[in-house]
């Protein structure tokens, strides 16, 4: 680690020199600045370790020089092992930092961008179903920082509620450019969409051997526990069902392989049947021919 140490040590002060060159052009001055800034926290760290270092030595180097006065030695051995203990911190802080990491570590996430289209997609179910006559309950919404929805549940009654909206379930990408994005940069998500029938009243016996429970265990190194527990979700992007992108003004529905030129009047829920109706039409052929295979 040490030639590391060095080798960073010598590169600083190597950039630190270049950008006070009044030659240096505006690019190069950038890049290297740049480069600088990354290496000032393991800067900090390194002179924290070499200022540990130097007492370390010199607490040594008295040692040797007194090795019949037992009062130093005592008080030097105490200090050598509390200054040992202290080089331990930037020492493990410098590896770290030496690792090899994710080149995306640094990039912005699109977990936001998530919970904004879900609250899209949720107020688009809202107003297809005042446009169908039906009633809407919200149920429970819990709000993200930026006022989109981490999760939302509602309930909707009215006729034939489940049979339009049961071919909602599944995962809804959509491709554009976040609001958090002042790059311009377009970003891919995703939300996933449950729709349950609303079930009657009845008299459920659920026994141990009628359940199937699948878990899963997070890969890479994660945190505390994160290999040993069946904490992970499993999801798969090639579920999805549907995707809706922005920039092209298109939504596409997977199942059917029907692509709409009208974004917006499927996020207003104008027209938005036509997919419905294919899914249906689908459904029927796939049980008209169900049906007469069986004969």
């Amino acid at each position: 680690m040490e030639q590391r140490l060095v080798a960073i040590e010598h590169r600083s002060a190597f950039l630190e020199n270049f950008i006070n060159q009044p030659e240096a052009s505006p690019t190069e001055y950038s890049k290297a600045n740049k480069e600088l800034r990354k290496l000032r926290d393991s800067m900090d760290l390194i002179s924290e370790l070499r200022t540990k270092q130097k007492k370390i030595d010199g607490l040594r180097s008295l040692m040797a020089k007194c090795p019949d006065d037992k009062d130093m030695l005592e008080m030097a051995t105490e200090d050598l092992h509390k200054a040992l203990e202290e080089e331990k911190r930037p020492q493990n802080l410098l590896l770290k930092s030496l690792l090899p990491g994710d080149d995306a570590d640094q990039r912005d996430c699109i977990l936001e961008e998530a919970s904004l289209f879900a609250m899209d997609v949720f107020k688009m179910y809202e107003r297809y179903s005042h446009k169908k006559g039906w009633r809407f309950e919200v149920v429970d919404i819990a709000e993200s920082d930026l006022k989109g929805y981490k999760e939302a549940s509602a309930a909707i009654s009215g006729s034939g509620v489940y049979g339009k909206l049961k071919f909602e379930s599944g995962i809804h990408r959509v491709q554009r450019v976040p609001v958090t994005d002042k790059s311009g940069r377009i970003h891919s998500s995703a939300v996933s969409v449950a729709i349950l029938p609303q079930a009657d009243e009845v008299d459920v016996r659920l026994r141990n051997e009628d359940l199937r429970i699948d878990t899963y265990r997070s890969g890479g190194s994660g945190g505390q526990h994160a290999n040993t527990t069946n904490s992970a979700v499993h999801g798969d992007g090639s579920e999805r069902i549907q995707t809706y992108n922005f920039p092209q003004g298109r939504v596409t529905d997977h199942r059917v392989g029907i692509t709409y030129h009208a974004i917006d009047d499927v996020m207003q829920r104008e027209n938005s049947d036509v997919f419905v109706d294919a899914l249906l039409l689908q459904q029927e052929m796939d049980a008209i021919a169900t049906f007469s295979s069986a004969q």
